[in-house]
């Protein structure tokens, strides 16, 4: 028997397993529906949802359209990018070619991607795995060179390039753990010059093939024909606009699939035909910092908890997909849901299904119902408005009163925040509580309502107007080494500009001296011992720390 005809008929065994139905009780399905009624149209984008129960199809259905041009209808075979699920399979691409021999978790990237600037400090595999690397994102950096996401045709050769030029590092690898799409991006290059193939022919091949998973691939052509595919779409007013990616790459991104091949691959997480156990168990087993501290986060998949149980999965989003596959490992439990509207939300979709089939083992819902509300006087509201930052990170909270309440954010509505004891106030999401530091300086704790992120502490800022002395000293041109286009700074209408090719133009707002918030990110203008503005460094929430440098006025024409 030759070894394509037993990949074939292992293939037709797993699918004809799968295809054994173990069949929903017409209540819970209509309750499953019931979740979904809002996207079950015929003149919207919806979603595909799969529930998977002791490995094989508990429910399975399609609401709304995955074609609006043509009237075609979202059902458990329509394909969809599923973005940033495809991590776990690009993980799992890279611990078979471990046990193949080929490579080692623990080596040095750049003994497979020389590209890569020497940054003085080794960066392992299985850092680009966890997120611990310390490399900026692309995503950031391709935006920040003047790619515009989604429109912009983006390769595996534009990451190399723009990653090739990086001079610093996010931190110090295994220091922190931040979500790096570059890592993912790296590993799939690594796939193809350690396999010899592509991470699409490597995945169709040991993957995807002997699981039957045939309307499963990496998609590495943006011009591809890809039959049964929904496409992507945003809110548009009273209708919906296309929003679909634009990309060559692959292994942080996409993968298209269907939720009916999503439930193969979950039942190789109880089965193990792939992989064996030891493939199971490694796509599984979360990264440890450099403190020995560990972290949520395995292989391509978020360990967490749910309602008291615990879970694993990942979720994803790029243009108008939205995607999320989760796992309750003892309760052989799992639902895929799929979704072609960028303001869906599957994470909570999927959630709410689950609440459904897992009625009698969660504990009480998350997050907790927020406590009841208490009297604050407006005296009380005013002393808590005001600008925080984080040093660390140089992000911003904005709290100001509005109507009675105080609200967080930068639009002019923000989030109305519930008083809940004094000194605290809250979100559905999240918890912020006042004090003051030794030295009595404002500061704030922010802490999630429920996960696994950690309270981050933002400390008050004195307001900072620029004079007009102050934006001429900010006004110029800068380049950056890092990334090609030119930035330029100006004053229009008494506001700080910056303008750069094919992208709207940000506005600066002053957070403190020398310190702008702009829709790309922070700025930092940086300073001579003269005191005389050399340049500055941008950061945003994946790359932090890129310098542009400030460029010489152009020489006076000679006069005549």
């Amino acid at each position: 028997m030759t070894t394509q005809l037993m990949v074939t008929m292992l293939a037709l065994a797993v699918t004809e397993v799968l295809g054994q139905q173990a069949p929903t009780p017409p209540a819970e399905a209509s309750r499953v529906d019931a979740v979904f009624a809002k996207l079950n149209s015929t003149t919207s984008p919806g979603c595909a949802v799969a529930v998977l129960r002791d490995g094989r199809i508990a429910y399975t259905r399609g609401y709304g359209m995955a074609n609006l041009d043509h009237d075609v209808v979202i059902t458990p075979a329509t394909v969809f990018h599923v973005a940033s699920v495809s991590k776990e399979f690009t993980a799992a691409a890279i611990v078979l070619l471990a046990q193949d021999g080929k490579l080692g978790l623990d080596d040095d990237v750049r003994k497979y991607v020389p590209e890569l600037p020497d940054f003085g400090s080794r960066i392992t595999i299985r850092q680009l795995i966890h997120h611990t690397s310390g490399l900026r994102d692309q995503w950031d950096l391709l935006g920040l060179a003047g790619w515009r996401y989604s429109l912009d045709l983006i390769t595996d050769e534009d990451v190399l390039q723009v990653m090739s030029r990086q001079k610093a590092l996010n931190f110090q690898p295994g220091e922190r753990h931040l979500y790096c799409n570059t890592g993912y991006t790296l590993l799939a290059i690594i796939v193809k010059r350690v396999s010899g193939q592509s991470l699409r022919e490597f995945t169709a091949a040991r993957l995807f093939g002997p699981l039957g998973m045939t309307h499963t691939h990496f998609r590495d052509d943006h011009a591809e024909i890809v039959k049964g595919q929904a496409y992507g779409y945003v809110p548009a007013g009273a209708t919906f606009r296309l929003s679909v990616t634009n990309f060559d790459t692959a292994g942080a991104t996409s993968l298209h699939t269907t939720v009916e091949d999503m439930a193969l691959w979950d039942r190789n997480f109880y089965d193990a035909r792939v992989g064996g156990r030891a493939l199971v168990d490694q796509l599984t087993t979360p990264g440890v910092l450099n403190s020995g501290e560990p972290l949520p986060y395995a292989f391509g998949l978020a360990r967490g908890t749910y309602r008291g149980l615990a879970t694993v999965g990942h979720g994803g989003s790029d243009a108008g997909y939205r995607a999320d596959f989760l796992r309750f490992p003892s309760e052989k439990l799992s639902v895929v849901c799929l979704c072609n509207l960028s303001t869906s939300n599957p994470a909570a979709l999927t959630r709410q299904v689950a609440d459904i089939y897992l009625a009698d083992r969660l504990g009480p819902p998350e997050p907790p119902p927020l406590p009841s509300a208490i009297a604050i006087d407006a005296q009380e509201l005013a002393g808590r408005a005001g600008l925080f930052w984080n040093r660390d990170t140089e992000t911003f909270r904005k709290f100001f009163v509005k109507e009675g309440t105080l609200r967080v954010g930068f639009t002019e509505a923000g989030t109305t925040l519930t008083a809940i004891a004094p000194g605290r106030f809250a979100s559905m999401a999240t918890e912020y509580a006042f004090a003051a530091d030794s030295s009595g300086r404002r500061r704030v704790t922010v802490s999630p309502r429920s996960g696994t992120d950690k309270p981050v502490i933002f400390e008050a800022l004195d307001a900072f107007t620029p004079s007009a002395s102050d934006a001429a000293e900010y006004a110029g041109v800068y380049r950056s080494d890092e990334v090609e286009p030119v930035y330029r700074v100006g004053v229009e209408a008494g506001k700080l500009v910056l303008r750069r090719l094919k992208l709207e133009p940000a506005v600066l707002e002053p957070m403190l001296r020398d310190v702008f918030r702009t829709d790309l990110g922070s700025i930092r203008f940086l300073r001579d011992a003269g005191g005389r503005v050399t340049g500055f460094k941008v950061t945003t929430g994946r790359a932090w720390g890129l310098a542009f440098a400030k460029q010489p006025a152009p020489a006076a024409p000679p006069k005549k």
